[in-house]
């Protein structure tokens, strides 16, 4: 093992990491905005209680969120010199974009979103709030749109052995970035989603008495939530079904733009789209395999070229077109973890999906009872929860495939992972550095988790409960319930 590799560890730990937090924080902060004009068009307080429960779990997030992608940028010239001093002048435009403009925007509106509270008048204060989201999906442009040159390099020529740039707007509407875009930013969409079914769900359970465990029960959360929530009692329903129907068209636009990403593939990218199938040899109607020895026929061909006869190129040939064009070398990538990520993803990512389009079908409107509300099944709650890790392991075994993928790459067909290393740091810095960052965000990961589950447990702001008359018995008593129900 050399430098390389602990490098390469090291900024796929830290990338990880950094990732779990970025979807979330894009899909939740849409979701509490749309929580949040809710309550300002309708004046109901319940999308009141709810906009500042996930805004405050949206806002533990976001904060983990800036401080592990710090650590990112300050990789590029500590471990991969190289590779900076090669797309420095490319890669730095939208870099400087996504500071300049994203991320200002974003966290400057978010800072008045959190103390404009009582403080703005409230369109004022929803604005920032829309500000601050727009800034996220910007930030997610232009990381996304750097990326996505590294693949498909293009509005550049190299002088002296350096990229320069020549044509900003063919970086930023480059055709990979135009598919990857909306199919992360939508991925996003689909964690956030799976996030707050989750959340629904516990807190469904919770207020019922009921345990993820059946018949174990929670009396003292029945005894503490009674009668608060008796008085807002479609709250969680209506969190569970905007996520729901988020969760589901978010779903259908992954699906859309991957369907895009993997015609690009085919073109752009051979050997990743080789890899993610196993697919060894130049085939006419390559099947897919659904897992080994469980094989479609002509499905690959047509997912990749919506031409169930077209020819996919294959691992091994498409080893040796790259020896004759680029020089000896090993172009194929982990074939196993490529292969895997590209199951997980797909089998995740719709196994979230369909758990959205089942809740909405449990939770639809009874037309025979006027249109009343079916109640959530306590099974479906538990199933919410234990989904909670599908869409995050969905999206970063996405991410996995994308980028082991592209190995030997960092820059597709201009600039090798061997060739971007940073030649001055030896085997001990780096390993030094990478049990650092190792411990250091499990510490994080654990705090993180602290924050988010005490902030579940605790649930959100309750209404004030009305004084009852003197002598009133309260409804939540024992001696109520043990009243007969006409008694007066």
């Amino acid at each position: 093992m050399d430098a390389l590799d602990l490098a390469r560890w090291q900024f796929g730990v830290t990338t990880v990491y950094h990732f779990l937090f970025v979807p979330l924080t894009i899909g939740l902060g849409v979701y509490v905005a749309g929580l949040q004009t809710a309550w300002l068009r309708t004046g109901k307080e319940h999308y009141l209680r709810l906009t500042k429960f996930f805004g405050k779990l949206f806002l533990i997030n976001f904060a983990m969120g800036v401080v592990t992608g710090i650590v990112q940028e300050f990789q590029f010239g500590m471990n991969w010199s190289e590779y900076s001093t090669f797309v420095g002048d490319v890669f730095g435009a939208p870099l400087a974009l996504e500071a300049l403009l994203a991320f200002f925007l974003e966290s400057t509106f978010l800072g008045l979103w959190i103390f404009g509270w009582d403080r703005l008048p409230k369109r004022i204060h929803l604005a920032c709030l829309w500000a601050a989201v727009i800034g996220s999906n910007l930030s997610a442009y232009f990381i996304l749109a750097a990326n996505a040159w590294m693949k498909h390099p293009v509005g550049y020529e190299v002088v002296d052995g350096k990229a320069r740039m020549t044509d900003l707007w063919a970086v930023l509407t480059n055709s990979t970035a135009l598919a990857q875009v909306p199919h992360v930013v939508a991925a996003s969409f689909v964690v956030a989603g799976g996030f707050v079914i989750a959340v629904t769900g516990y807190r469904i359970l919770r207020e019922r008495g009921l345990g993820l465990v059946p018949g174990r029960g929670n009396a003292r959360a029945v005894q503490d939530a009674t009668v608060p929530m008796r008085r807002l009692p479609d709250m969680w329903r209506t969190s569970l079904r905007a996520a729901l129907v988020m969760t589901a068209i978010a779903g259908a636009v992954v699906a859309g733009s991957g369907d895009l990403s993997g015609q690009l593939l085919r073109e752009q990218q051979p050997m990743k789209l080789a890899a993610a199938e196993g697919l060894r040899h130049d085939t006419a109607g390559a099947p897919f395999s659904i897992a080994p020895g469980v094989e479609v026929p002509g499905l690959l061909s047509l997912l990749a070229a919506h031409d169930p006869g077209a020819t996919i190129q294959g691992v091994d040939d498409v080893q040796a077109r790259y020896e004759k064009a680029f020089g000896p070398a090993d172009y194929i990538p982990n074939l196993p973890v490529v292969f895997w990520s590209f199951r997980v993803m797909i089998g995740f990512g719709m196994a979230t999906v369909g758990l959205s389009v089942l809740g909405l079908w449990l939770t639809r409107p009874r037309r025979r009872q006027g249109g009343a509300a079916k109640p959530v099944p306590d099974w479906f709650a538990r199933l919410c929860v234990l989904a909670l890790p599908l869409p995050t392991a969905a999206i970063v075994a996405g991410w996995l495939l994308s980028e082991i993928g592209r190995q030997p790459w960092t820059v597709q067909g201009e600039l090798m992972t061997a060739a971007s290393v940073s030649p001055g740091v030896s085997l001990g810095e780096v390993a030094i550095t990478l049990a650092v960052f190792t411990v250091l965000y499990g510490v994080l990961a654990v705090a993180e988790g602290v924050l988010l589950v005490r902030h579940v447990k605790a649930g959100p702001e309750l209404p004030p409960v009305e004084a009852a008359p003197a002598g009133a018995v309260p409804a939540h008593s024992d001696e109520a319930r043990l009243m007969p129900t006409l008694m007066y």
